[in-house]
This record gives C-alpha cells, structure tokens and sequence, in this order.
C-alpha cells in the first residue's frame, strides 16, 4: 500500500551517473508489482509467453535490472518473509479489492468496452509464488544477490542501509523511511519515464534522494513522531489511519501533542482502529531483521540467463543487452 505521506517529503534529483558504484537494496516485491501492473497489453491484459504462463514481471525485472547493472548500479534485491500478524486485514482488503476489480473487468469483457478493460485488469495483478521463483532464477544469473527478510523487505533494506551496508533502498514506498532508512531512491529508471498504470501512456521521471535526516529536519520531528504521523494517515498494519486526517492535518497533529499516547487520544484513535495504537508503533519500530552480510555478485551465466528468457519467448534482440552488461564485467573485476 505505502504509506500516504509523499506530499510532506522533499526530494532531490540524482541521476544514474552519481548512482554508480552505490549499492541500491530494491524491495523486491515492490518492483515486481510495479511491472506486473504497467507492462501490458493494449487490452489491459499481462504478457504471456506461448505456453499462456505471465511475463511481465520478467520483462520489466530483465531490462530494467540488466541495464542498470551495465551503467554500473549495484542492485541488491530483498524478498518478503513472513507477513506480521497485524498485516492481515491489509491482505484481505487487497483480496477484496482485486475480487471487486475481476468482477468489473469480466463486465468490461461481455460490454467489450476496452477501456474499462484496461482499468480493471491492472487491479486484479496478484504476485504469485512461482514469479517469484521465476524473479530469483532470473537474479542469480544475472549474478545479482538476494536477500530474504525476516519479515518486511523494507525493514530488512532499511537496515542495510542503516548499518552501512548499502546506500539507499530502492522503492517508490515511503514504508522505509517508518523503518529508519537513511536514504531512499524512487524512480529508478535508465529509461526516464514510466508507464501510467490503467493508461497507454508515458510519464516522463527522473531518480529522486530523499533524505531521512532532511526530512526529519524539514519537519522539526524524531524518528518516533515519524511513526505516529504514518499511523494517523494509515500503513500496511493500521490500513485507512484515522478518517478525515491527512498528511497536513496529521502533521499538525504530531506538532501538538508531547507523546504519541497523547497525539492518538486526540486524533481518537479508538474510535477508528481496532489495533491498539502500541501494536503498530512497537512493530514499526522493531519490524524483526536480519544481521546484514556483506553482498558478493557474482558473474552474469549468459547461457542459463538466455535459456530462461527464451524458454519464456523473449526474442533475441531483447537480449542484446547482455553485450553490455558482460563487458562491464570484464572492465571491472573487482566489481565482483
């Protein structure tokens, strides 16, 4: 879902450029979403190979992966682990919503209205067990590493980052910062734009750095009022935060009250959420990791990687861009 509090974070440009040689810890599942629900088919419908299995993960995972690495990026990718207890009536509103949006897209088909089409079928995207398999078999020959969290993959990359690991967390969440990254890049594209979900059209970005010592500045707040200002305006674990509050108001909320028992007493917290307001504080600030290991690449296995794209139907001019990728490989040994 993320957490709604975009509009108070400031962001700065960084190009590609001052991004190599970092290394980047992607939220796996985060990424993969984000293909499955733009890479599509005029119809709305996702890519699929001749064999009827999905590929739109896949296609977004290689060339935006494959790329970056060639342009020097250093990609760690961090996978989800168990989902806290307190994420489950997240997980059945999500399920509820893309029940609804089938529904609406099977009504779309029998009118034949493309459109409509188009819109519902972006919404029905589940992330299944074999893409994910599919996701880490594509990784490893590309010699990227992997990393399964204890729970939350953004908690997991945040600490990462936190403990000198890694640079920044690769999402378009601001969750890690809740998690206390330091830094954090959204958009993260070689290509400079990115596909409207639900629309055929393309959005121009560029890559922005948020930082997390800025933003707490900006805002005159610790990292605990950070947490209570998510939870006002809602995250994974207390889904719609308290109603009728936003980032504004919820800001000024926080700059109020002396304590987060105080600032929910004010916001009646009660009345809106049946999860005490301690639950959520106390996962958010303790989401379970673990330790971080240094990350060793290894070498791009073009053969397996070739195998496992063509067997998907990618065709060979998709595949040029492992040229790249192995050159920068023999360029920069100690990369690896």
């Amino acid at each position: 879902m993320g957490v709604a509090i975009t509009p108070l974070i400031t962001k700065e440009p960084v190009s590609i450029e001052q991004l190599a040689g970092r290394i980047l810890v992607v939220d796996a599942y985060n990424i993969l979403y984000q293909f499955l629900t733009t890479i599509r088919t005029p119809d709305g419908t996702p890519l699929r190979d001749e064999h009827g299995r999905i590929t739109s993960h896949l296609v977004g995972l290689f060339s935006r992966t494959s790329n970056l690495l060639a342009a020097g990026v250093r990609l760690v990718f961090v996978f989800d682990g168990p989902k806290p207890v307190l994420k489950a009536s997240e997980i059945e509103r999500r399920q509820a919503r893309k029940d609804e949006a089938a529904q609406q897209y099977a009504d779309a088909v029998a009118a034949e209205d493309t459109e409509a089409m188009k819109k519902f079928s972006a919404r029905t995207v589940s992330l299944t067990q074999e893409m994910v398999a599919e996701a880490k078999e594509l990784l490893t020959g590309l010699g990227v590493p992997i990393v399964q969290a204890a729970s939350e993959a953004e908690a997991q990359a945040a600490r990462y980052v936190r403990e000198g690991f890694a640079y920044a967390v690769v999402s378009q969440d601001a969750d890690c910062l809740l998690f206390g990254a330091p830094r954090m890049i959204r958009n993260l594209s070689i290509t400079g734009r990115r596909k409207k979900p639900g629309t055929p059209l393309f959005i121009t970005i560029e890559p922005e750095l948020v930082s997390l010592d800025k933003l707490l500045s900006d805002l005159r707040f610790t990292q605990d009022q950070l947490i209570v200002l998510g939870m006002l305006v809602g995250t994974d674990f207390n889904p719609g935060g308290i109603k009728g509050i936003g980032p504004k108001k919820a800001l000024k909320l926080v700059r109020e009250h002396d304590s987060p028992a105080a600032v929910f007493a004010a916001a009646e917290w009660d009345a809106h959420q049946a999860v005490p307001w301690q639950d959520v504080f106390d996962l958010l600030r303790n989401m379970p990791t673990h330790a971080p290991v240094q990350p060793r690449w290894g070498r791009l296995d073009r053969p397996a990687v070739e195998q496992f794209l063509r067997s998907r139907g990618f065709s060979t001019e998709r595949l040029t861009v492992l040229d790249k990728l192995g050159e920068r490989q023999q360029g920069l040994g100690e990369f690896f």
